[in-house]
């Protein structure tokens, strides 16, 4: 972008999945990169301000009262009036509805960037290209709204210190003088792609019974499936599903030696940490949203019904991930941890 350090402040409108998000922040890598003291502020929905606040090269999160798929106009109208004499000279829109773009079109701001999506010609007035076949990783897809594309995406990054870690460490009453596997058995997006959580508890057991901390993660939702595994498990695992922020799931997942996740939010997290993973496929692909982390392997089991992108699973036999055998699993984390260890 010529000149692009004296233009106005950029504001990023960011997507409601966390994955999405995580996957938002090679680009402001990008955008900042272009030019390193133009501030750059995200708005996103309140449920993951934390996350956006460990995040190399944002200024400020804005929240963004709106619920997913709520339209809210006269909401949106009043947001963007009030962000209107921020100083913004670019926006850039990262969703692909229309309605993610009306409050930088209500703000007047003067250049509106994305892809065409949904009934947005107007709303936005700097229109780019995407042809999904070749581009079909969604990290590549965002960096291609930079004014300098990259041959080549950053990964991901998120910050966590040791002070932050001790810190939330001491907050949740963890010890962590014990190497910590942390299991994440829950999926948003529905059953077909969780794990069966009779496996997460078999690997789990096996590696306590090795004399690993076995913590839990997720979210509310995730808790019964959290104290399943756990009572299964048999000893004192931790039960972390709706005890965290965000925040603190960043540097909880921080301080693993290995996370075991299936495909989520909490896997791009823990990618984006550069922590020893294992990434468990069953319904999605690893095309669109994979892991972006050496040190995140992908365990799948290649039955020719997968990837159906289904919630459930529409044949009913669901083999793709119950027929994941949790010990060879366990002989992946084996490898892992020894070269974590090394």
């Amino acid at each position: 972008m010529d000149h692009a350090a004296d233009l106005g402040r950029l504001l990023m409108v960011a997507p409601s999945w966390v994955g999405d998000l995580v996957m938002a922040q090679p680009l402001i890598a990008l955008l900042r990169a272009e030019a390193p003291t133009r501030p750059v502020d995200v708005l996103a929905p309140d449920w993951v301000q934390g996350l956006v606040a460990r995040m190399p090269g944002v200024d400020r999160c804005l929240p963004s009262p709106f619920r997913h798929g709520e339209l809210a106009l006269g909401e949106r109208w009043r947001l963007g009036r009030s962000l209107a004499r921020s100083g913004y000279s670019q926006a850039v829109v990262l969703p692909n509805s229309a309605k993610s773009a009306l409050v930088p079109w209500f703000a007047g701001i003067g250049r509106r960037t994305g892809f065409r999506g949904e009934f947005r010609l107007g709303l936005l007035n700097d229109i780019r290209p995407l042809d999904p076949k070749r581009t079909p990783r969604l990290v590549d897809r965002f960096a291609l709204l930079a004014d300098q594309p990259p041959a080549t995406t950053p990964q991901p990054s998120l910050m966590s210190s040791p002070a932050q870690q001790a810190a939330t460490a001491r907050t949740l009453a963890l010890d962590t003088s014990r190497p910590i596997v942390c299991l994440c058995p829950g999926a948003e997006y529905g059953p077909a792609k969780r794990w069966p959580e009779e496996h997460f508890a078999t690997v789990g057991r096996e590696l306590a019974r090795q004399g690993m901390a076995i913590w839990i993660l997720g979210s509310a939702k995730d808790e019964p499936i959290a104290r399943a595994i756990a009572g299964q498990i048999g000893g004192p695992a931790e039960i972390l599903a709706g005890r965290t922020t965000l925040e603190q799931v960043v540097d909880v997942l921080a301080l693993a030696s290995l996370v075991v996740s299936n495909d989520s939010g909490l896997m791009h997290i823990t990618a984006a940490l550069d922590r020893p993973q294992l990434a468990l496929y069953g319904s999605s692909s690893p095309d669109y949203t994979p892991p972006l982390s050496r040190r995140s392997q992908i365990v799948r089991n290649p039955v020719p019904c997968s990837p159906c992108f289904a919630r459930q699973c529409p044949l009913g036999h669901f083999r793709c991930l119950r027929e994941l055998a949790p010990e060879k699993v366990l002989a992946l984390a084996a490898s892992a941890l020894e070269d974590n260890h090394e």
